[in-house]
């Protein structure tokens, strides 16, 4: 699945017609298929003549990379460097010219974010461990938001956008049961206040999957570029142009980032051996830890823990996994070690299509952290809920 950063999608389209001779390859198929960094994706794309320019927001990474597009009878190869674009044109049978670009995640510097002071997000912790927030829609309606680092850009639900937003164009005839709503064609948030940060002209997405009982949810690449420190001790989120100086009692490690999925390096030490893996940041979650099966194969990671329970979990598409919850004796983060953690281990494979474990917010509630999203630090803190 390719995740768009929709945030910068209107700069990018804006010079996207500016250049004057643009490459061409030809296709005779829709289908497309990209391998970004080294990692192949079959079916990635699908071609859009009326879209221009249609973007591909390749994976983050501030590293320089290659990127190459695939048609059934052609391709064509791009470097890509935070802060650039790449136009070009894919022309389908001869005739019908898609526009498309190539895009890094990272925005130009002096782009990289419309938040041009430190704003505060008030929040609470909902019963499901998640970062709750009252986000007000065009000065009007009101919705519950949870930040989620494991996830981009804004999403509602499909609930939600219908009884609580005037986002649809036949809002009305849907409310009365008489049109189904069509999703979209969705209009753009003119405004969305969350505490003192807004946004203007968002798009928003709907979705299946929010924390419980949340309107929706919104992501870390909203930040990109800034420090995002979520403060459990006096229930706030700070976003900061630049690093406070007091950081005292924090520490620090470099965060990584696997198809534009933020993640934290933790380890396991069982019976005198340790077991690292990388830990995407599932803040929405209320799980401590969840372990990807290939991960638990690949480390021989051991089967005789302590087991809690076994279940059946069926995720918002319908698919059901197979569970084991067990009782890992000692597991560090930053340097911190926690110890007795329930881990849920995944019989089946990631939904996420790749080899990631999962730092849930049943674990990452007891630290106050800094996602340090313009130099790819985290920073961690024992907070009031860790005694």
């Amino acid at each position: 699945m390719k995740y768009i950063f929709l945030s910068i999608s209107l700069l990018i389209a804006v010079g996207a017609m500016g250049q004057a001779k643009l490459p061409v390859i030809k296709a005779t198929s829709k289908s497309v298929a990209i391998n970004d960094g080294g990692l192949l994706d079959k079916n990635a794309w699908l071609l859009s003549p009326k879209t221009r320019p249609d973007i591909y927001t390749a994976d983050r990474t501030r590293q320089t990379k290659w990127v190459t597009f695939y048609t059934d009878i052609d391709s064509i190869r791009v470097k890509v460097k935070p802060g650039t674009r790449f136009d070009f044109v894919i022309l389908l049978n001869g005739k019908d010219s898609c526009f498309t670009q190539i895009a890094s995640a990272i925005p130009p510097q002096s782009k990289q974010s419309d938040v041009v002071k430190n704003d505060t997000i008030p929040f609470s912790v909902s019963a499901y461990s998640a970062i709750a927030v009252k986000a007000v829609l065009n000065d009007t309606d009101t919705l519950n938001l949870h930040f989620d680092v494991s996830s981009f850009d804004f999403h509602l639900t499909r609930d939600a956008i219908i009884k609580k937003t005037k986002l649809l164009p036949n809002q009305a005839d849907v409310l009365a049961g008489n049109a189904k709503p069509n999703f979209n064609e969705m209009a753009k948030a003119q405004k969305l206040q969350i505490g003192t940060a807004i946004w203007h002209n968002q798009e928003m997405l709907p979705t299946g999957i929010t924390s419980t009982g949340m309107d929706g949810r919104f992501a870390w690449n909203l930040f990109e570029g800034k420090q995002v420190a979520v403060d459990y001790d006096n229930s706030r989120i700070i976003i900061y142009n630049k690093l406070p100086k007091d950081l005292k009692g924090y520490e620090r490690s470099k965060m990584g980032f696997i198809r534009s999925f933020p993640y934290a390096t933790g380890t396991f030490e069982i019976a005198g051996k340790k077991y690292t893996g990388n830990f995407s940041m599932d803040i929405g979650s209320d799980q401590s830890l969840i372990l990807d099966s290939a991960w638990v194969a690949r480390n021989n990671f051991p089967k005789d823990l302590k087991l809690i329970k076994t279940s059946t979990i069926t995720d918002p598409r319908g698919v059901k996994y197979q569970i084991r919850v067990v009782e890992a004796p000692r597991f560090s983060v930053n340097g911190f070690p926690v110890n007795n953690v329930p881990t849920l281990i995944l019989s089946n494979k990631n939904p996420v299509g790749f080899e990631i474990n999962f730092l849930g917010n049943g674990l990452l509630k007891h630290f106050n952290m800094i996602l340090d999203f313009k130099n790819d630090y985290l920073y961690l803190k024992l907070n009031k809920l860790s005694t």
